[in-house]
Parts: C-alpha cells; structure tokens; sequence
C-alpha cells in the first residue's frame, strides 16, 4: 500500500488515483454483476482533482464541523464514490469487492447516510443539488463556517426542475461556497441527452439562473485543477462547473457507445480494461484538511431569550394553522437550532411570525416546493431542525423528495395547511384530500392531526424531538379551543373527549371533523343515544388500544370521519388498527369522507355535500343502531 499526502500529491499522482477510480468501478460492478461503471468512469478524473487537491476533509473525523461536502447528486455512480472512499483508506478493497449491492451490506446500489461520509441519499435524480443548497444555507447564514459543498451532477439530471429550482435559489442566497460539477458525458440511459454536449447551451442556461460558469474539458487534469481552484475563489454566486467528459472514458471498445449505461463489463472484458488503464493499483491517499477551530458563530449559536408560552383560553376560536405559527415563535427562543422555510405562503401558514422573530433562521423558497423540501434536508444534514411549511396540497410536488428524505433518514417536520374541503370557495386545487395517505406512506413517518389551539401548540413541540419525517395537518378555520393549557399530546395518542358507561356508538375525527363528531354527539344525545367521541390527533402511529376499547365498548360500531379521500387516511388507519393490529373482526363500520370531486363553496356548505358534517355523522350513527 503507497499512503500518500497532501504536499506530495502532484497531477501525475492525481492521473494514478483517476486510474485506480475507473480500475476499481470495473472490479466492484462486475463482481457485483451490476452497476453503472461507465457513468463513474466518465467523471472519474473529476473526482480525483477534487478529493487529491481541494475537498478538505478530515476522513477520519466525518463529523467535523469544518469539513466541506461533496455531494453524490448522480448517485448511480456509486462505484465511483466507492471507489473514492478505497482511495482515501476508509473502505477495505475486500468490502468493495464483495460488499457492493450485496444484501445486507453498506455499499448499496446508490450511497445512502449508512455510510458517515454521505450526507444524504441519492439516486432518484435532481435531488443531490437542492439538497446541497440547504447545506450551503447553513455554512453561509447560520454556521458561518468557510466549508464548501461540491456536488457532483450528471447532465441527464439537468432536464431535472428541481435542478434550476435549486440554481435560482442557490443564486438569490447567493452561495458561493456552493459548487456543482456537470459531468457532461452527453450519454444518458436510453441515448443522447437533451442538450449532448452542447456546454454554450448549458452555460446560457446556468447563467441566466445567476450562476457563474466555466466549462472545462473534463479529461484534462490541470484545466479541472484550474477550474477548481477558480470555483473556490471568494465570491458572490454559486459556481457551475461544466466538464465535458467521454462515458466510459479509458476503455476503448467502449468510449462515448451507447447501449452500456448501467451494465457492468463481462469478466473478459473487465480484465481488458483494466489491463489497458495499467491494471489495478493500490494507492491510498488524503487530500486537504479543515482548518479553523470549528466555532458556530451565527444565529444559531444561542436561544433567543424567553417568550411568554402559548396559551389559548377554551371556547377561543383559533385556527391551527395560527397556533402553529405561534408554537413556532415560542420553541424557536428555547431551541436554537430550529429553523424554518416556506414557500411564498408564510402569512397563510403563519410561519411569517418565525421570520419576523427570528429573520436569520428563516428561508423563503418562493413558489419551489421540492426546494423547499431539499433545503430541509440539506439544513437538517448540518443538524438543524428544520420546520417548513406550504399549502398541504403542494407537498405533493415535492413527494419524492419526502421519500428520499425518509431514505437518507432525514429528520424533517413539515406543517400542511389548507387541508380537505373546508377551506371552502377556492376549489378542489387548493384542498388537500390526498396528504394522510401521501404522509402515512412514508417509511417511518409520523402523520398528525390537531384539532385545536392547544394540541396544535404541544404538536408542534412534540415535532422538534421527534425523529424521521413529521407531518403536521392545520385548519384553515378557526374552531373552539377544547383542552387547556397543560394538556398532554404525546405522539401514538388520543383524546377521549366524550363517555359513558352506556356508550352505543364511536365516532372519531380529526381535525376539522372531531368538531363535527363533538356536535354529532350532542345531536345522538338529545335522542338518546350516547356516543364515544375519539380525538385520534395522532394518525401514524395511531392509539390502537383507545380505538380497540371502545370498539368493544360499543358494540363493534364505530363512525370515522374525515376531510380527506377515502384511500389511506383516517379511516385506514383506524380500519388497520382495529383488525390487523387488534385482531377484532366484529366490526361495523360507517367510514365518511370526500368521495367526489369538489367545487368551491363555503366549508360548511361542502362538508355537508361530502357527508362529513355533524348531520350525516349522527345519521350514519343511527343507521349503525337499526
């Protein structure tokens, strides 16, 4: 083994490690029998100018603070970020070669934060830039430390708006310690990409974002050193680099030859190349290390100060989109840490009341859900606790980044407001009716649903410490206060807000609905008939010995309803609950929710078109009765 450092790693050494990269992505995919070797081949001189001479890392200490970043955002090549990690001694060639997209190992197809120098999970393509630019935010505005992040883009994502997304941003913050490498191989799956290898168009287009730009020929190692050197100069914007490169570059029988993305080479000709690239080598070395004492200096280095808590008196009107705001305000003095985003909605979502507390720990991301998401995650990678927020209706644009967030095991806390039809006259492309089952679908997710002023504030508390990706539903109307101050919410629970001893009937809601069902039982009692009311403020997990109880307390009967399309909400969650988790099987069940397509109108005026009103919950808990 030849251990190399940094005074000593001159551009031939460099060409030796470029070498040793494409050697090692041939071995590792064709062992594996599959991969992308060509994708990593391509970028391989790229990535060894990079790691050999300007990534200041320490390998042995990936928690630094002071470390810069390098991002995978073309996670397909993961036999390359493999192979870096080889070269800079922190994996085993036995792990590369028999670890890589073997079950139950840590080289898995696409790197993921198994791996403690990977921020964050890539593959699913567009993402790895606009999670970059989050990391930036939080070197530029909230550590104040002089890391750089590199991300490392393929040009088929370029077709990717997430990508633009993230360069405009990246421009309006003006984040200059923020570095995109393009590895313009003109290749993509299928054939040649949008552009091929036309840089002017590329470079018209990351400059007119705002970006600055220099195209380089990829395969040249002092003009990549160059460029480098150039991109982490002091400046104003972020930097484009846009390397033109060869797929499959050092191979021959099959550079710039479409027909091989994402194969990896047979045996024999996996030993042709390696033989024609001066065969395998073993070359170990580190490049530049952090320097600087790693001090947090921005605003977030201290609490803010003491604010008076959130107190909501019983019977006030409050919406929960309001009581989210101020539980915002509140938890932002006692936790440093905590920022927040929105997306051009703030004054609707109420997180305008953080951004005028705390200016320098809120991010506008404008009308760009999906970097909205990404900017999370890039916030949370730096440890912060990050709280963004839009109109439930619109995370659904940003879905897959909420699902590479639960791969990367990102801690995210995301507040939806404008939910179901109550929010009335503006119509069926404002009113979320899909976000629950959208939410609950997430691995490892917490879904919650507050009611009130009071579980909204003790919600959002309950957010900040909770782990994995967090959901919170708020109201666009204001309803009565029901709890007081000092009542407990924890997550997994529910609120018995009505019982007797004679109970005939459940009914649970959530939400908008739990008022519905509260006066649906006022409705069944002046009949008569006494109902249970269940507050299930908490969807995922769910309180499956509250909801199993009083199912046998009544009979089996129970009335779920919800402002929400049938699949995967509530009702799903309590139909689960009950008989895949409680094992009851005698059940009568009236599930209400919105089964057609709305139109505007006033919110009560569609919940009773919907059948999710005080009415229909007790009618529906009558014909349960016959």
């Amino acid at each position: 083994m030849t251990t190399i450092t940094r005074a000593d790693i001159g551009l031939d050494t460099v060409a030796e490690l470029a070498a040793q990269l494409r050697v090692d992505a041939i071995r590792a995919s064709t062992s594996a029998g599959s991969g992308h070797p060509t994708s990593s081949m391509s970028a391989a001189d790229l990535l060894a100018v990079l790691v050999a001479r300007h990534l200041r890392y320490d390998w042995d200490h990936p928690e630094d603070p002071r470390n810069d970043h390098l991002i995978y955002s073309k996670g397909h090549a993961s036999p390359l970020a493999y192979s870096v990690f080889k070269a800079v001694g922190v994996v085993g060639d036995e792990e590369l070669m028999h670890g890589y997209r073997r079950f139950g190992q840590r080289l898995q197809g696409h790197p993921t934060p198994i791996l403690p120098w990977v921020d964050v999970a890539t593959g699913s393509l567009g993402q790895g830039l606009p999670d970059g630019v989050g990391v930036a935010l939080a070197g530029k505005y909230l550590d104040r430390e002089p890391f750089r992040v590199w991300v490392l883009c393929g040009d088929s994502e370029m077709a990717e708006g997430s990508m633009w997304e993230a360069l405009d941003k990246a421009s309006h913050y003006r984040l200059s310690n923020l570095v995109a490498i393009v590895d313009v191989n003109r290749l993509g799956q299928r054939g040649e990409t949008d552009l091929g290898w036309d840089l002017d168009a590329y470079a018209a287009r990351a400059d007119a974002f705002g970006a600055r730009v220099i195209a380089v020929d990829g395969h040249d190692l002092a003009a990549v050193d160059d460029a480098l050197t150039e991109a982490a100069d002091p400046g104003d914007a972020p930097t484009v680099i846009l390397a033109r490169t060869v797929k499959g570059k050092g191979f021959p029988e099959i550079e710039d030859r479409d027909g091989w993305h994402g194969k990896p080479l047979p045996p024999d000709m996996a030993r042709r190349a390696i033989d024609g690239l001066g065969g395998e080598r073993d070359l170990t070395l580190r490049g530049p290390r952090p320097s600087g004492d790693g001090g947090r200096g921005g605003p977030g280095a201290a609490p803010a100060g003491p604010r008076d808590p959130v107190v909501y008196e019983p019977g006030t009107k409050v919406a929960t989109r309001k009581a989210y705001g101020d539980a915002l305000v509140a938890l932002g003095a006692r936790d440093p840490r905590v920022v927040a985003l929105d997306g051009e909605v703030s004054n609707s979502t109420y997180a305008d009341e953080f951004a005028a507390a705390y200016p320098g720990r809120y991010f506008e991301m404008y009308i760009a859900e999906q970097q909205l998401v990404a900017a999370a995650t890039g916030l949370a990678v730096r440890g912060y606790k990050p709280f963004a927020s839009t109109f439930a209706a619109f995370f659904t644009r940003a879905y897959d980044f909420i699902r590479m967030g639960a791969v990367s095991g990102a801690d995210l806390r995301l507040a939806g407001s404008h939910a179901g039809v109550e929010i009335g006259a503006d119509g069926p492309s404002q009113m979320a009716l899909e976000d629950l089952a959208m939410f609950r679908a997430v691995h490892g997710s917490t879904v919650l649903c507050p009611s009130d002023g009071t579980s909204a504030v003790a919600l959002t508390n309950a957010m900040a410490a909770n782990p994995g990706i967090s959901y919170l539903r708020t109201t666009r109307g204001a309803y009565p206060v029901l709890y007081r101050d000092g009542e407990t919410f924890p997550i997994g629970g529910s609120k018995v807000l009505r019982q007797t001893d004679n109970d005939r009937v459940t009914l649970v809601g959530t939400g908008v609905t739990l008022h519905a069902c509260l006066a649906a039982a006022d409705l069944l009692n002046g009949a008569g008939i006494a109902a249970r009311v269940i507050d299930a403020y908490s969807i995922k997990p769910i309180d499956v010995d509250t909801l199993a109880t009083a199912a046998r307390a009544t009979g089996g009967r129970l009335v779920v309803a919800e402002d929400h399309h049938p699949e995967g909400g509530l009702g799903s969650a309590v139909i689960d609950a009950l008989v895949v988790t409680a094992g009851l099987t005698d059940l009568h069940v009236s599930h209400l929710a919105v089964r057609e397509m709305p139109g505007s109108g006033t919110g009560p005026e569609l919940m009773a078109w919907a059948g999710i009103d005080a009415d229909h919950i007790a009618a529906a808990a009558r014909a349960l009765l016959v």
